[in-house]
Formats: structure tokens, sequence, C-alpha cells
């Protein structure tokens, strides 16, 4: 099957915003830098990345009969987050069992932010004590069962909507509407910047531009995954599965090379869900120049990786950057101590 033959619910504005940010583009003296920007691409919930991975995945809940949509993730996840606001969006029921991913000792922690906002939309939220992980928990197979043993037809989402058959397809699908949105802007980014935590969202582009490169005439590029999980040999292998897997099943017609997957560390620091010094800079100079706001989990991560690596040159001048704004800002709400 092609990418186009894979049945897709709307859940989005249409095509993500593209915009240039040209005064931090002058600031750090390099590449031209623009943004596609997840986070304000839909009406639920404030968005994100995850919601176009869901765009994918519901039509399949909806034709295997499912009444509750069941995930996982930190306590701050913007993936729970999407999920509960498409559960409430199409009548369903979402069951989230929140982890304690990210040991931060703001004492509001679990009542704000993102799982505010699930509570809100209704989600059955379960609070566990197990630490950051992006493999199968049982405590998510526990809340499966959990369903079934109430009655009801739970359809199971992995964390991020990642370790999942049709995880990598709304970005593989993203890949294709950046192509289209290059030809209006009379641009081509020939390098990407991406967060890479639970792996689709930047496996999804490697298959698509490759897709694009392959089955469609396009140019090749880079895509650059910045780590924000501090477990860099998991992170790398997640990405290379998940986007192999997925040019397998969207009909690239060849296999996927080592050096299109690459996912850099540097910047994570020691623990996921933890601001390091780097995250901090890159958040006050993003906001202090253009404006937009990034959080302290992913995109303050991977914006510190785009500035290092341009100001080495590891970007060259010449370069045209697109920097993928994948959403999260809610969870800056439990950092509160931190930034004041």
């Amino acid at each position: 099957m092609a990418l186009a033959d894979f049945p897709r619910h709307p859940l989005t504005f249409g095509p993500s915003p593209v915009h240039p940010v040209n005064r931090l583009s002058d600031h750090l003296g390099g590449p031209r830098i623009w943004m596609k920007r997840e986070d304000v691409s839909s009406a639920l919930a404030f968005g994100g990345n995850k919601t176009r991975k869901l765009e994918y995945l519901v039509p399949d809940a909806l034709a295997k009969g499912a009444d509750t949509l069941v995930s996982i993730g930190g306590v701050q996840s913007n993936h729970t987050r999407q999920v509960a606001a498409v559960a409430a969006h199409l009548g369903l029921q979402a069951v989230l069992v929140q982890e304690r991913w990210v040991d931060w000792p703001d004492p509001v922690n679990d009542r704000v932010g993102n799982i505010l906002l699930s509570r809100l939309m209704g989600a059955d939220v379960r609070l566990s004590p197990a630490g950051f992980g992006i493999g199968f928990k049982s405590s998510w197979k526990q809340a499966i069962s959990d369903v079934e043993a109430s009655g009801g037809t739970p359809y199971a989402i992995p964390a991020g909507a990642s370790d999942h058959p049709l995880g990598g397809l709304g970005f593989a699908n993203w890949a294709h509407e950046v192509a289209a949105q290059e030809r209006e802007l009379g641009v081509f980014f020939d390098t990407i910047v991406v967060c890479a935590v639970t792996g689709s969202t930047q496996a999804g582009m490697i298959a698509g531009f490759a897709d694009l490169e392959q089955n469609f005439g396009g140019r090749p590029r880079r895509v650059i995954g910045i780590d924000a999980s501090a477990k860099i040999d998991e992170t790398r292998e997640q990405v290379g599965r998940i986007a192999r897997n997925t040019a397998e099943v969207i009909g690239l017609g060849r296999a996927l090379r080592d050096d299109e997957v690459t996912v850099l560390e540097g910047w994570a620091g020691d623990d996921y869900g933890i601001p390091v010094e780097s995250t901090d800079e890159a958040m006050r100079l993003t906001g202090r120049l253009e404006g937009v706001i990034l959080d302290p989990v992913y995109e303050g991560k991977s914006m510190a990786g785009l500035i290092d690596l341009v100001t080495s040159g590891a970007i060259p001048r010449d370069a045209n950057v697109l920097y993928a704004h994948l959403g999260g800002q809610p969870a800056i709400n439990a950092y509160s101590g931190r930034y004041h």
C-alpha cells in the first residue's frame, strides 16, 4: 500500500503552518531557520505532534468497535492529553496511565498542565509510581484488562503512539505536506531538526522523505533527531526500527540506509524531563527573539541542539532548516519553580 491508501481521520485544521524565524536566524548568523508548528495545528486541547499520529490510529480504532482509548505516558504527558482530547471529540472514553517519568520536585506537578487538561476532558487518569521507559508497561496492560473486565472494548495506544503498526504514518504524511508547502513557498528545506524520544515522529519523517525521494522524484535531505530521552541507544534503536517498519508499510520499495537514521546526543542532560542550562538558554532565546514558547522537556532540548549545530558549523551557513515544533507548552506549568 502507498501512504495515500491508508484511511485518515482529520483531527487538524489542515497543513500545520510554516513560518520563518528571521530574528533567531540573524542572531545565530547561520542558515535560514523556519518552523513548522504542530502546536497550533488543531482545535483539540492545544494540539501537538501526537494529534497528527492519531489521525491514522482513529480509523483502526473505530473499525474495531473500540469504545475506550487506553494509553500511557508520564504525569505531564503531552501524548495522553491529546488522546483524552481525541476520545472526547469522538465520544469515546479514555483511560490514561500516568507514570512518574520525571523526578521533578514541583509540588503541583500532578495537578497542573497536561494532566489537569486530561481530567477536564473526562479521562480516567490513573497515577502510577513507575519510572521512565518507552517500552510496554505492566500498568498499561492492566488498564487494558480492566476495560475488558468491565465490558468495554479497549483500543491500546502505546506511549507517544509510537510503537504501533500505524504509528509512523502521521509524520510520513507530514513529509509529503512539507513538500507541498515548499512548492508554495519557493523554498527547499535540506535539513529538518526534530526532537526524538519515543521515536515515531522522526521515524515517520525519515520514511516519508525517503518515499518522496524514491517514488516522487524528490531531493535528498537530512532529518536530524535531537535526543531528549537521555537513553540514546534505546531511542536510536526505536527510531530506526519504526522508520524501517513504516517505510515497508508505505511501500518505499527499498531498505532504509543506516545513514538515513540520525539521532544526536548531548542536550538531554542526565535524565528525561529535567531541563539543563542549555535548555533554559534555548527557551529564553527563542522566547525573547521570536515570541515563540518552547517547553523544557522536548522543544527546549531540540532547540538547544539546533543552536549548537548552527553555531558550530555542523549545519552549514547556506542551509535552509525546518525546525519541527511539536508542542508541549502546557507542561511548563509544572516547572513554575524554575521559570519565574
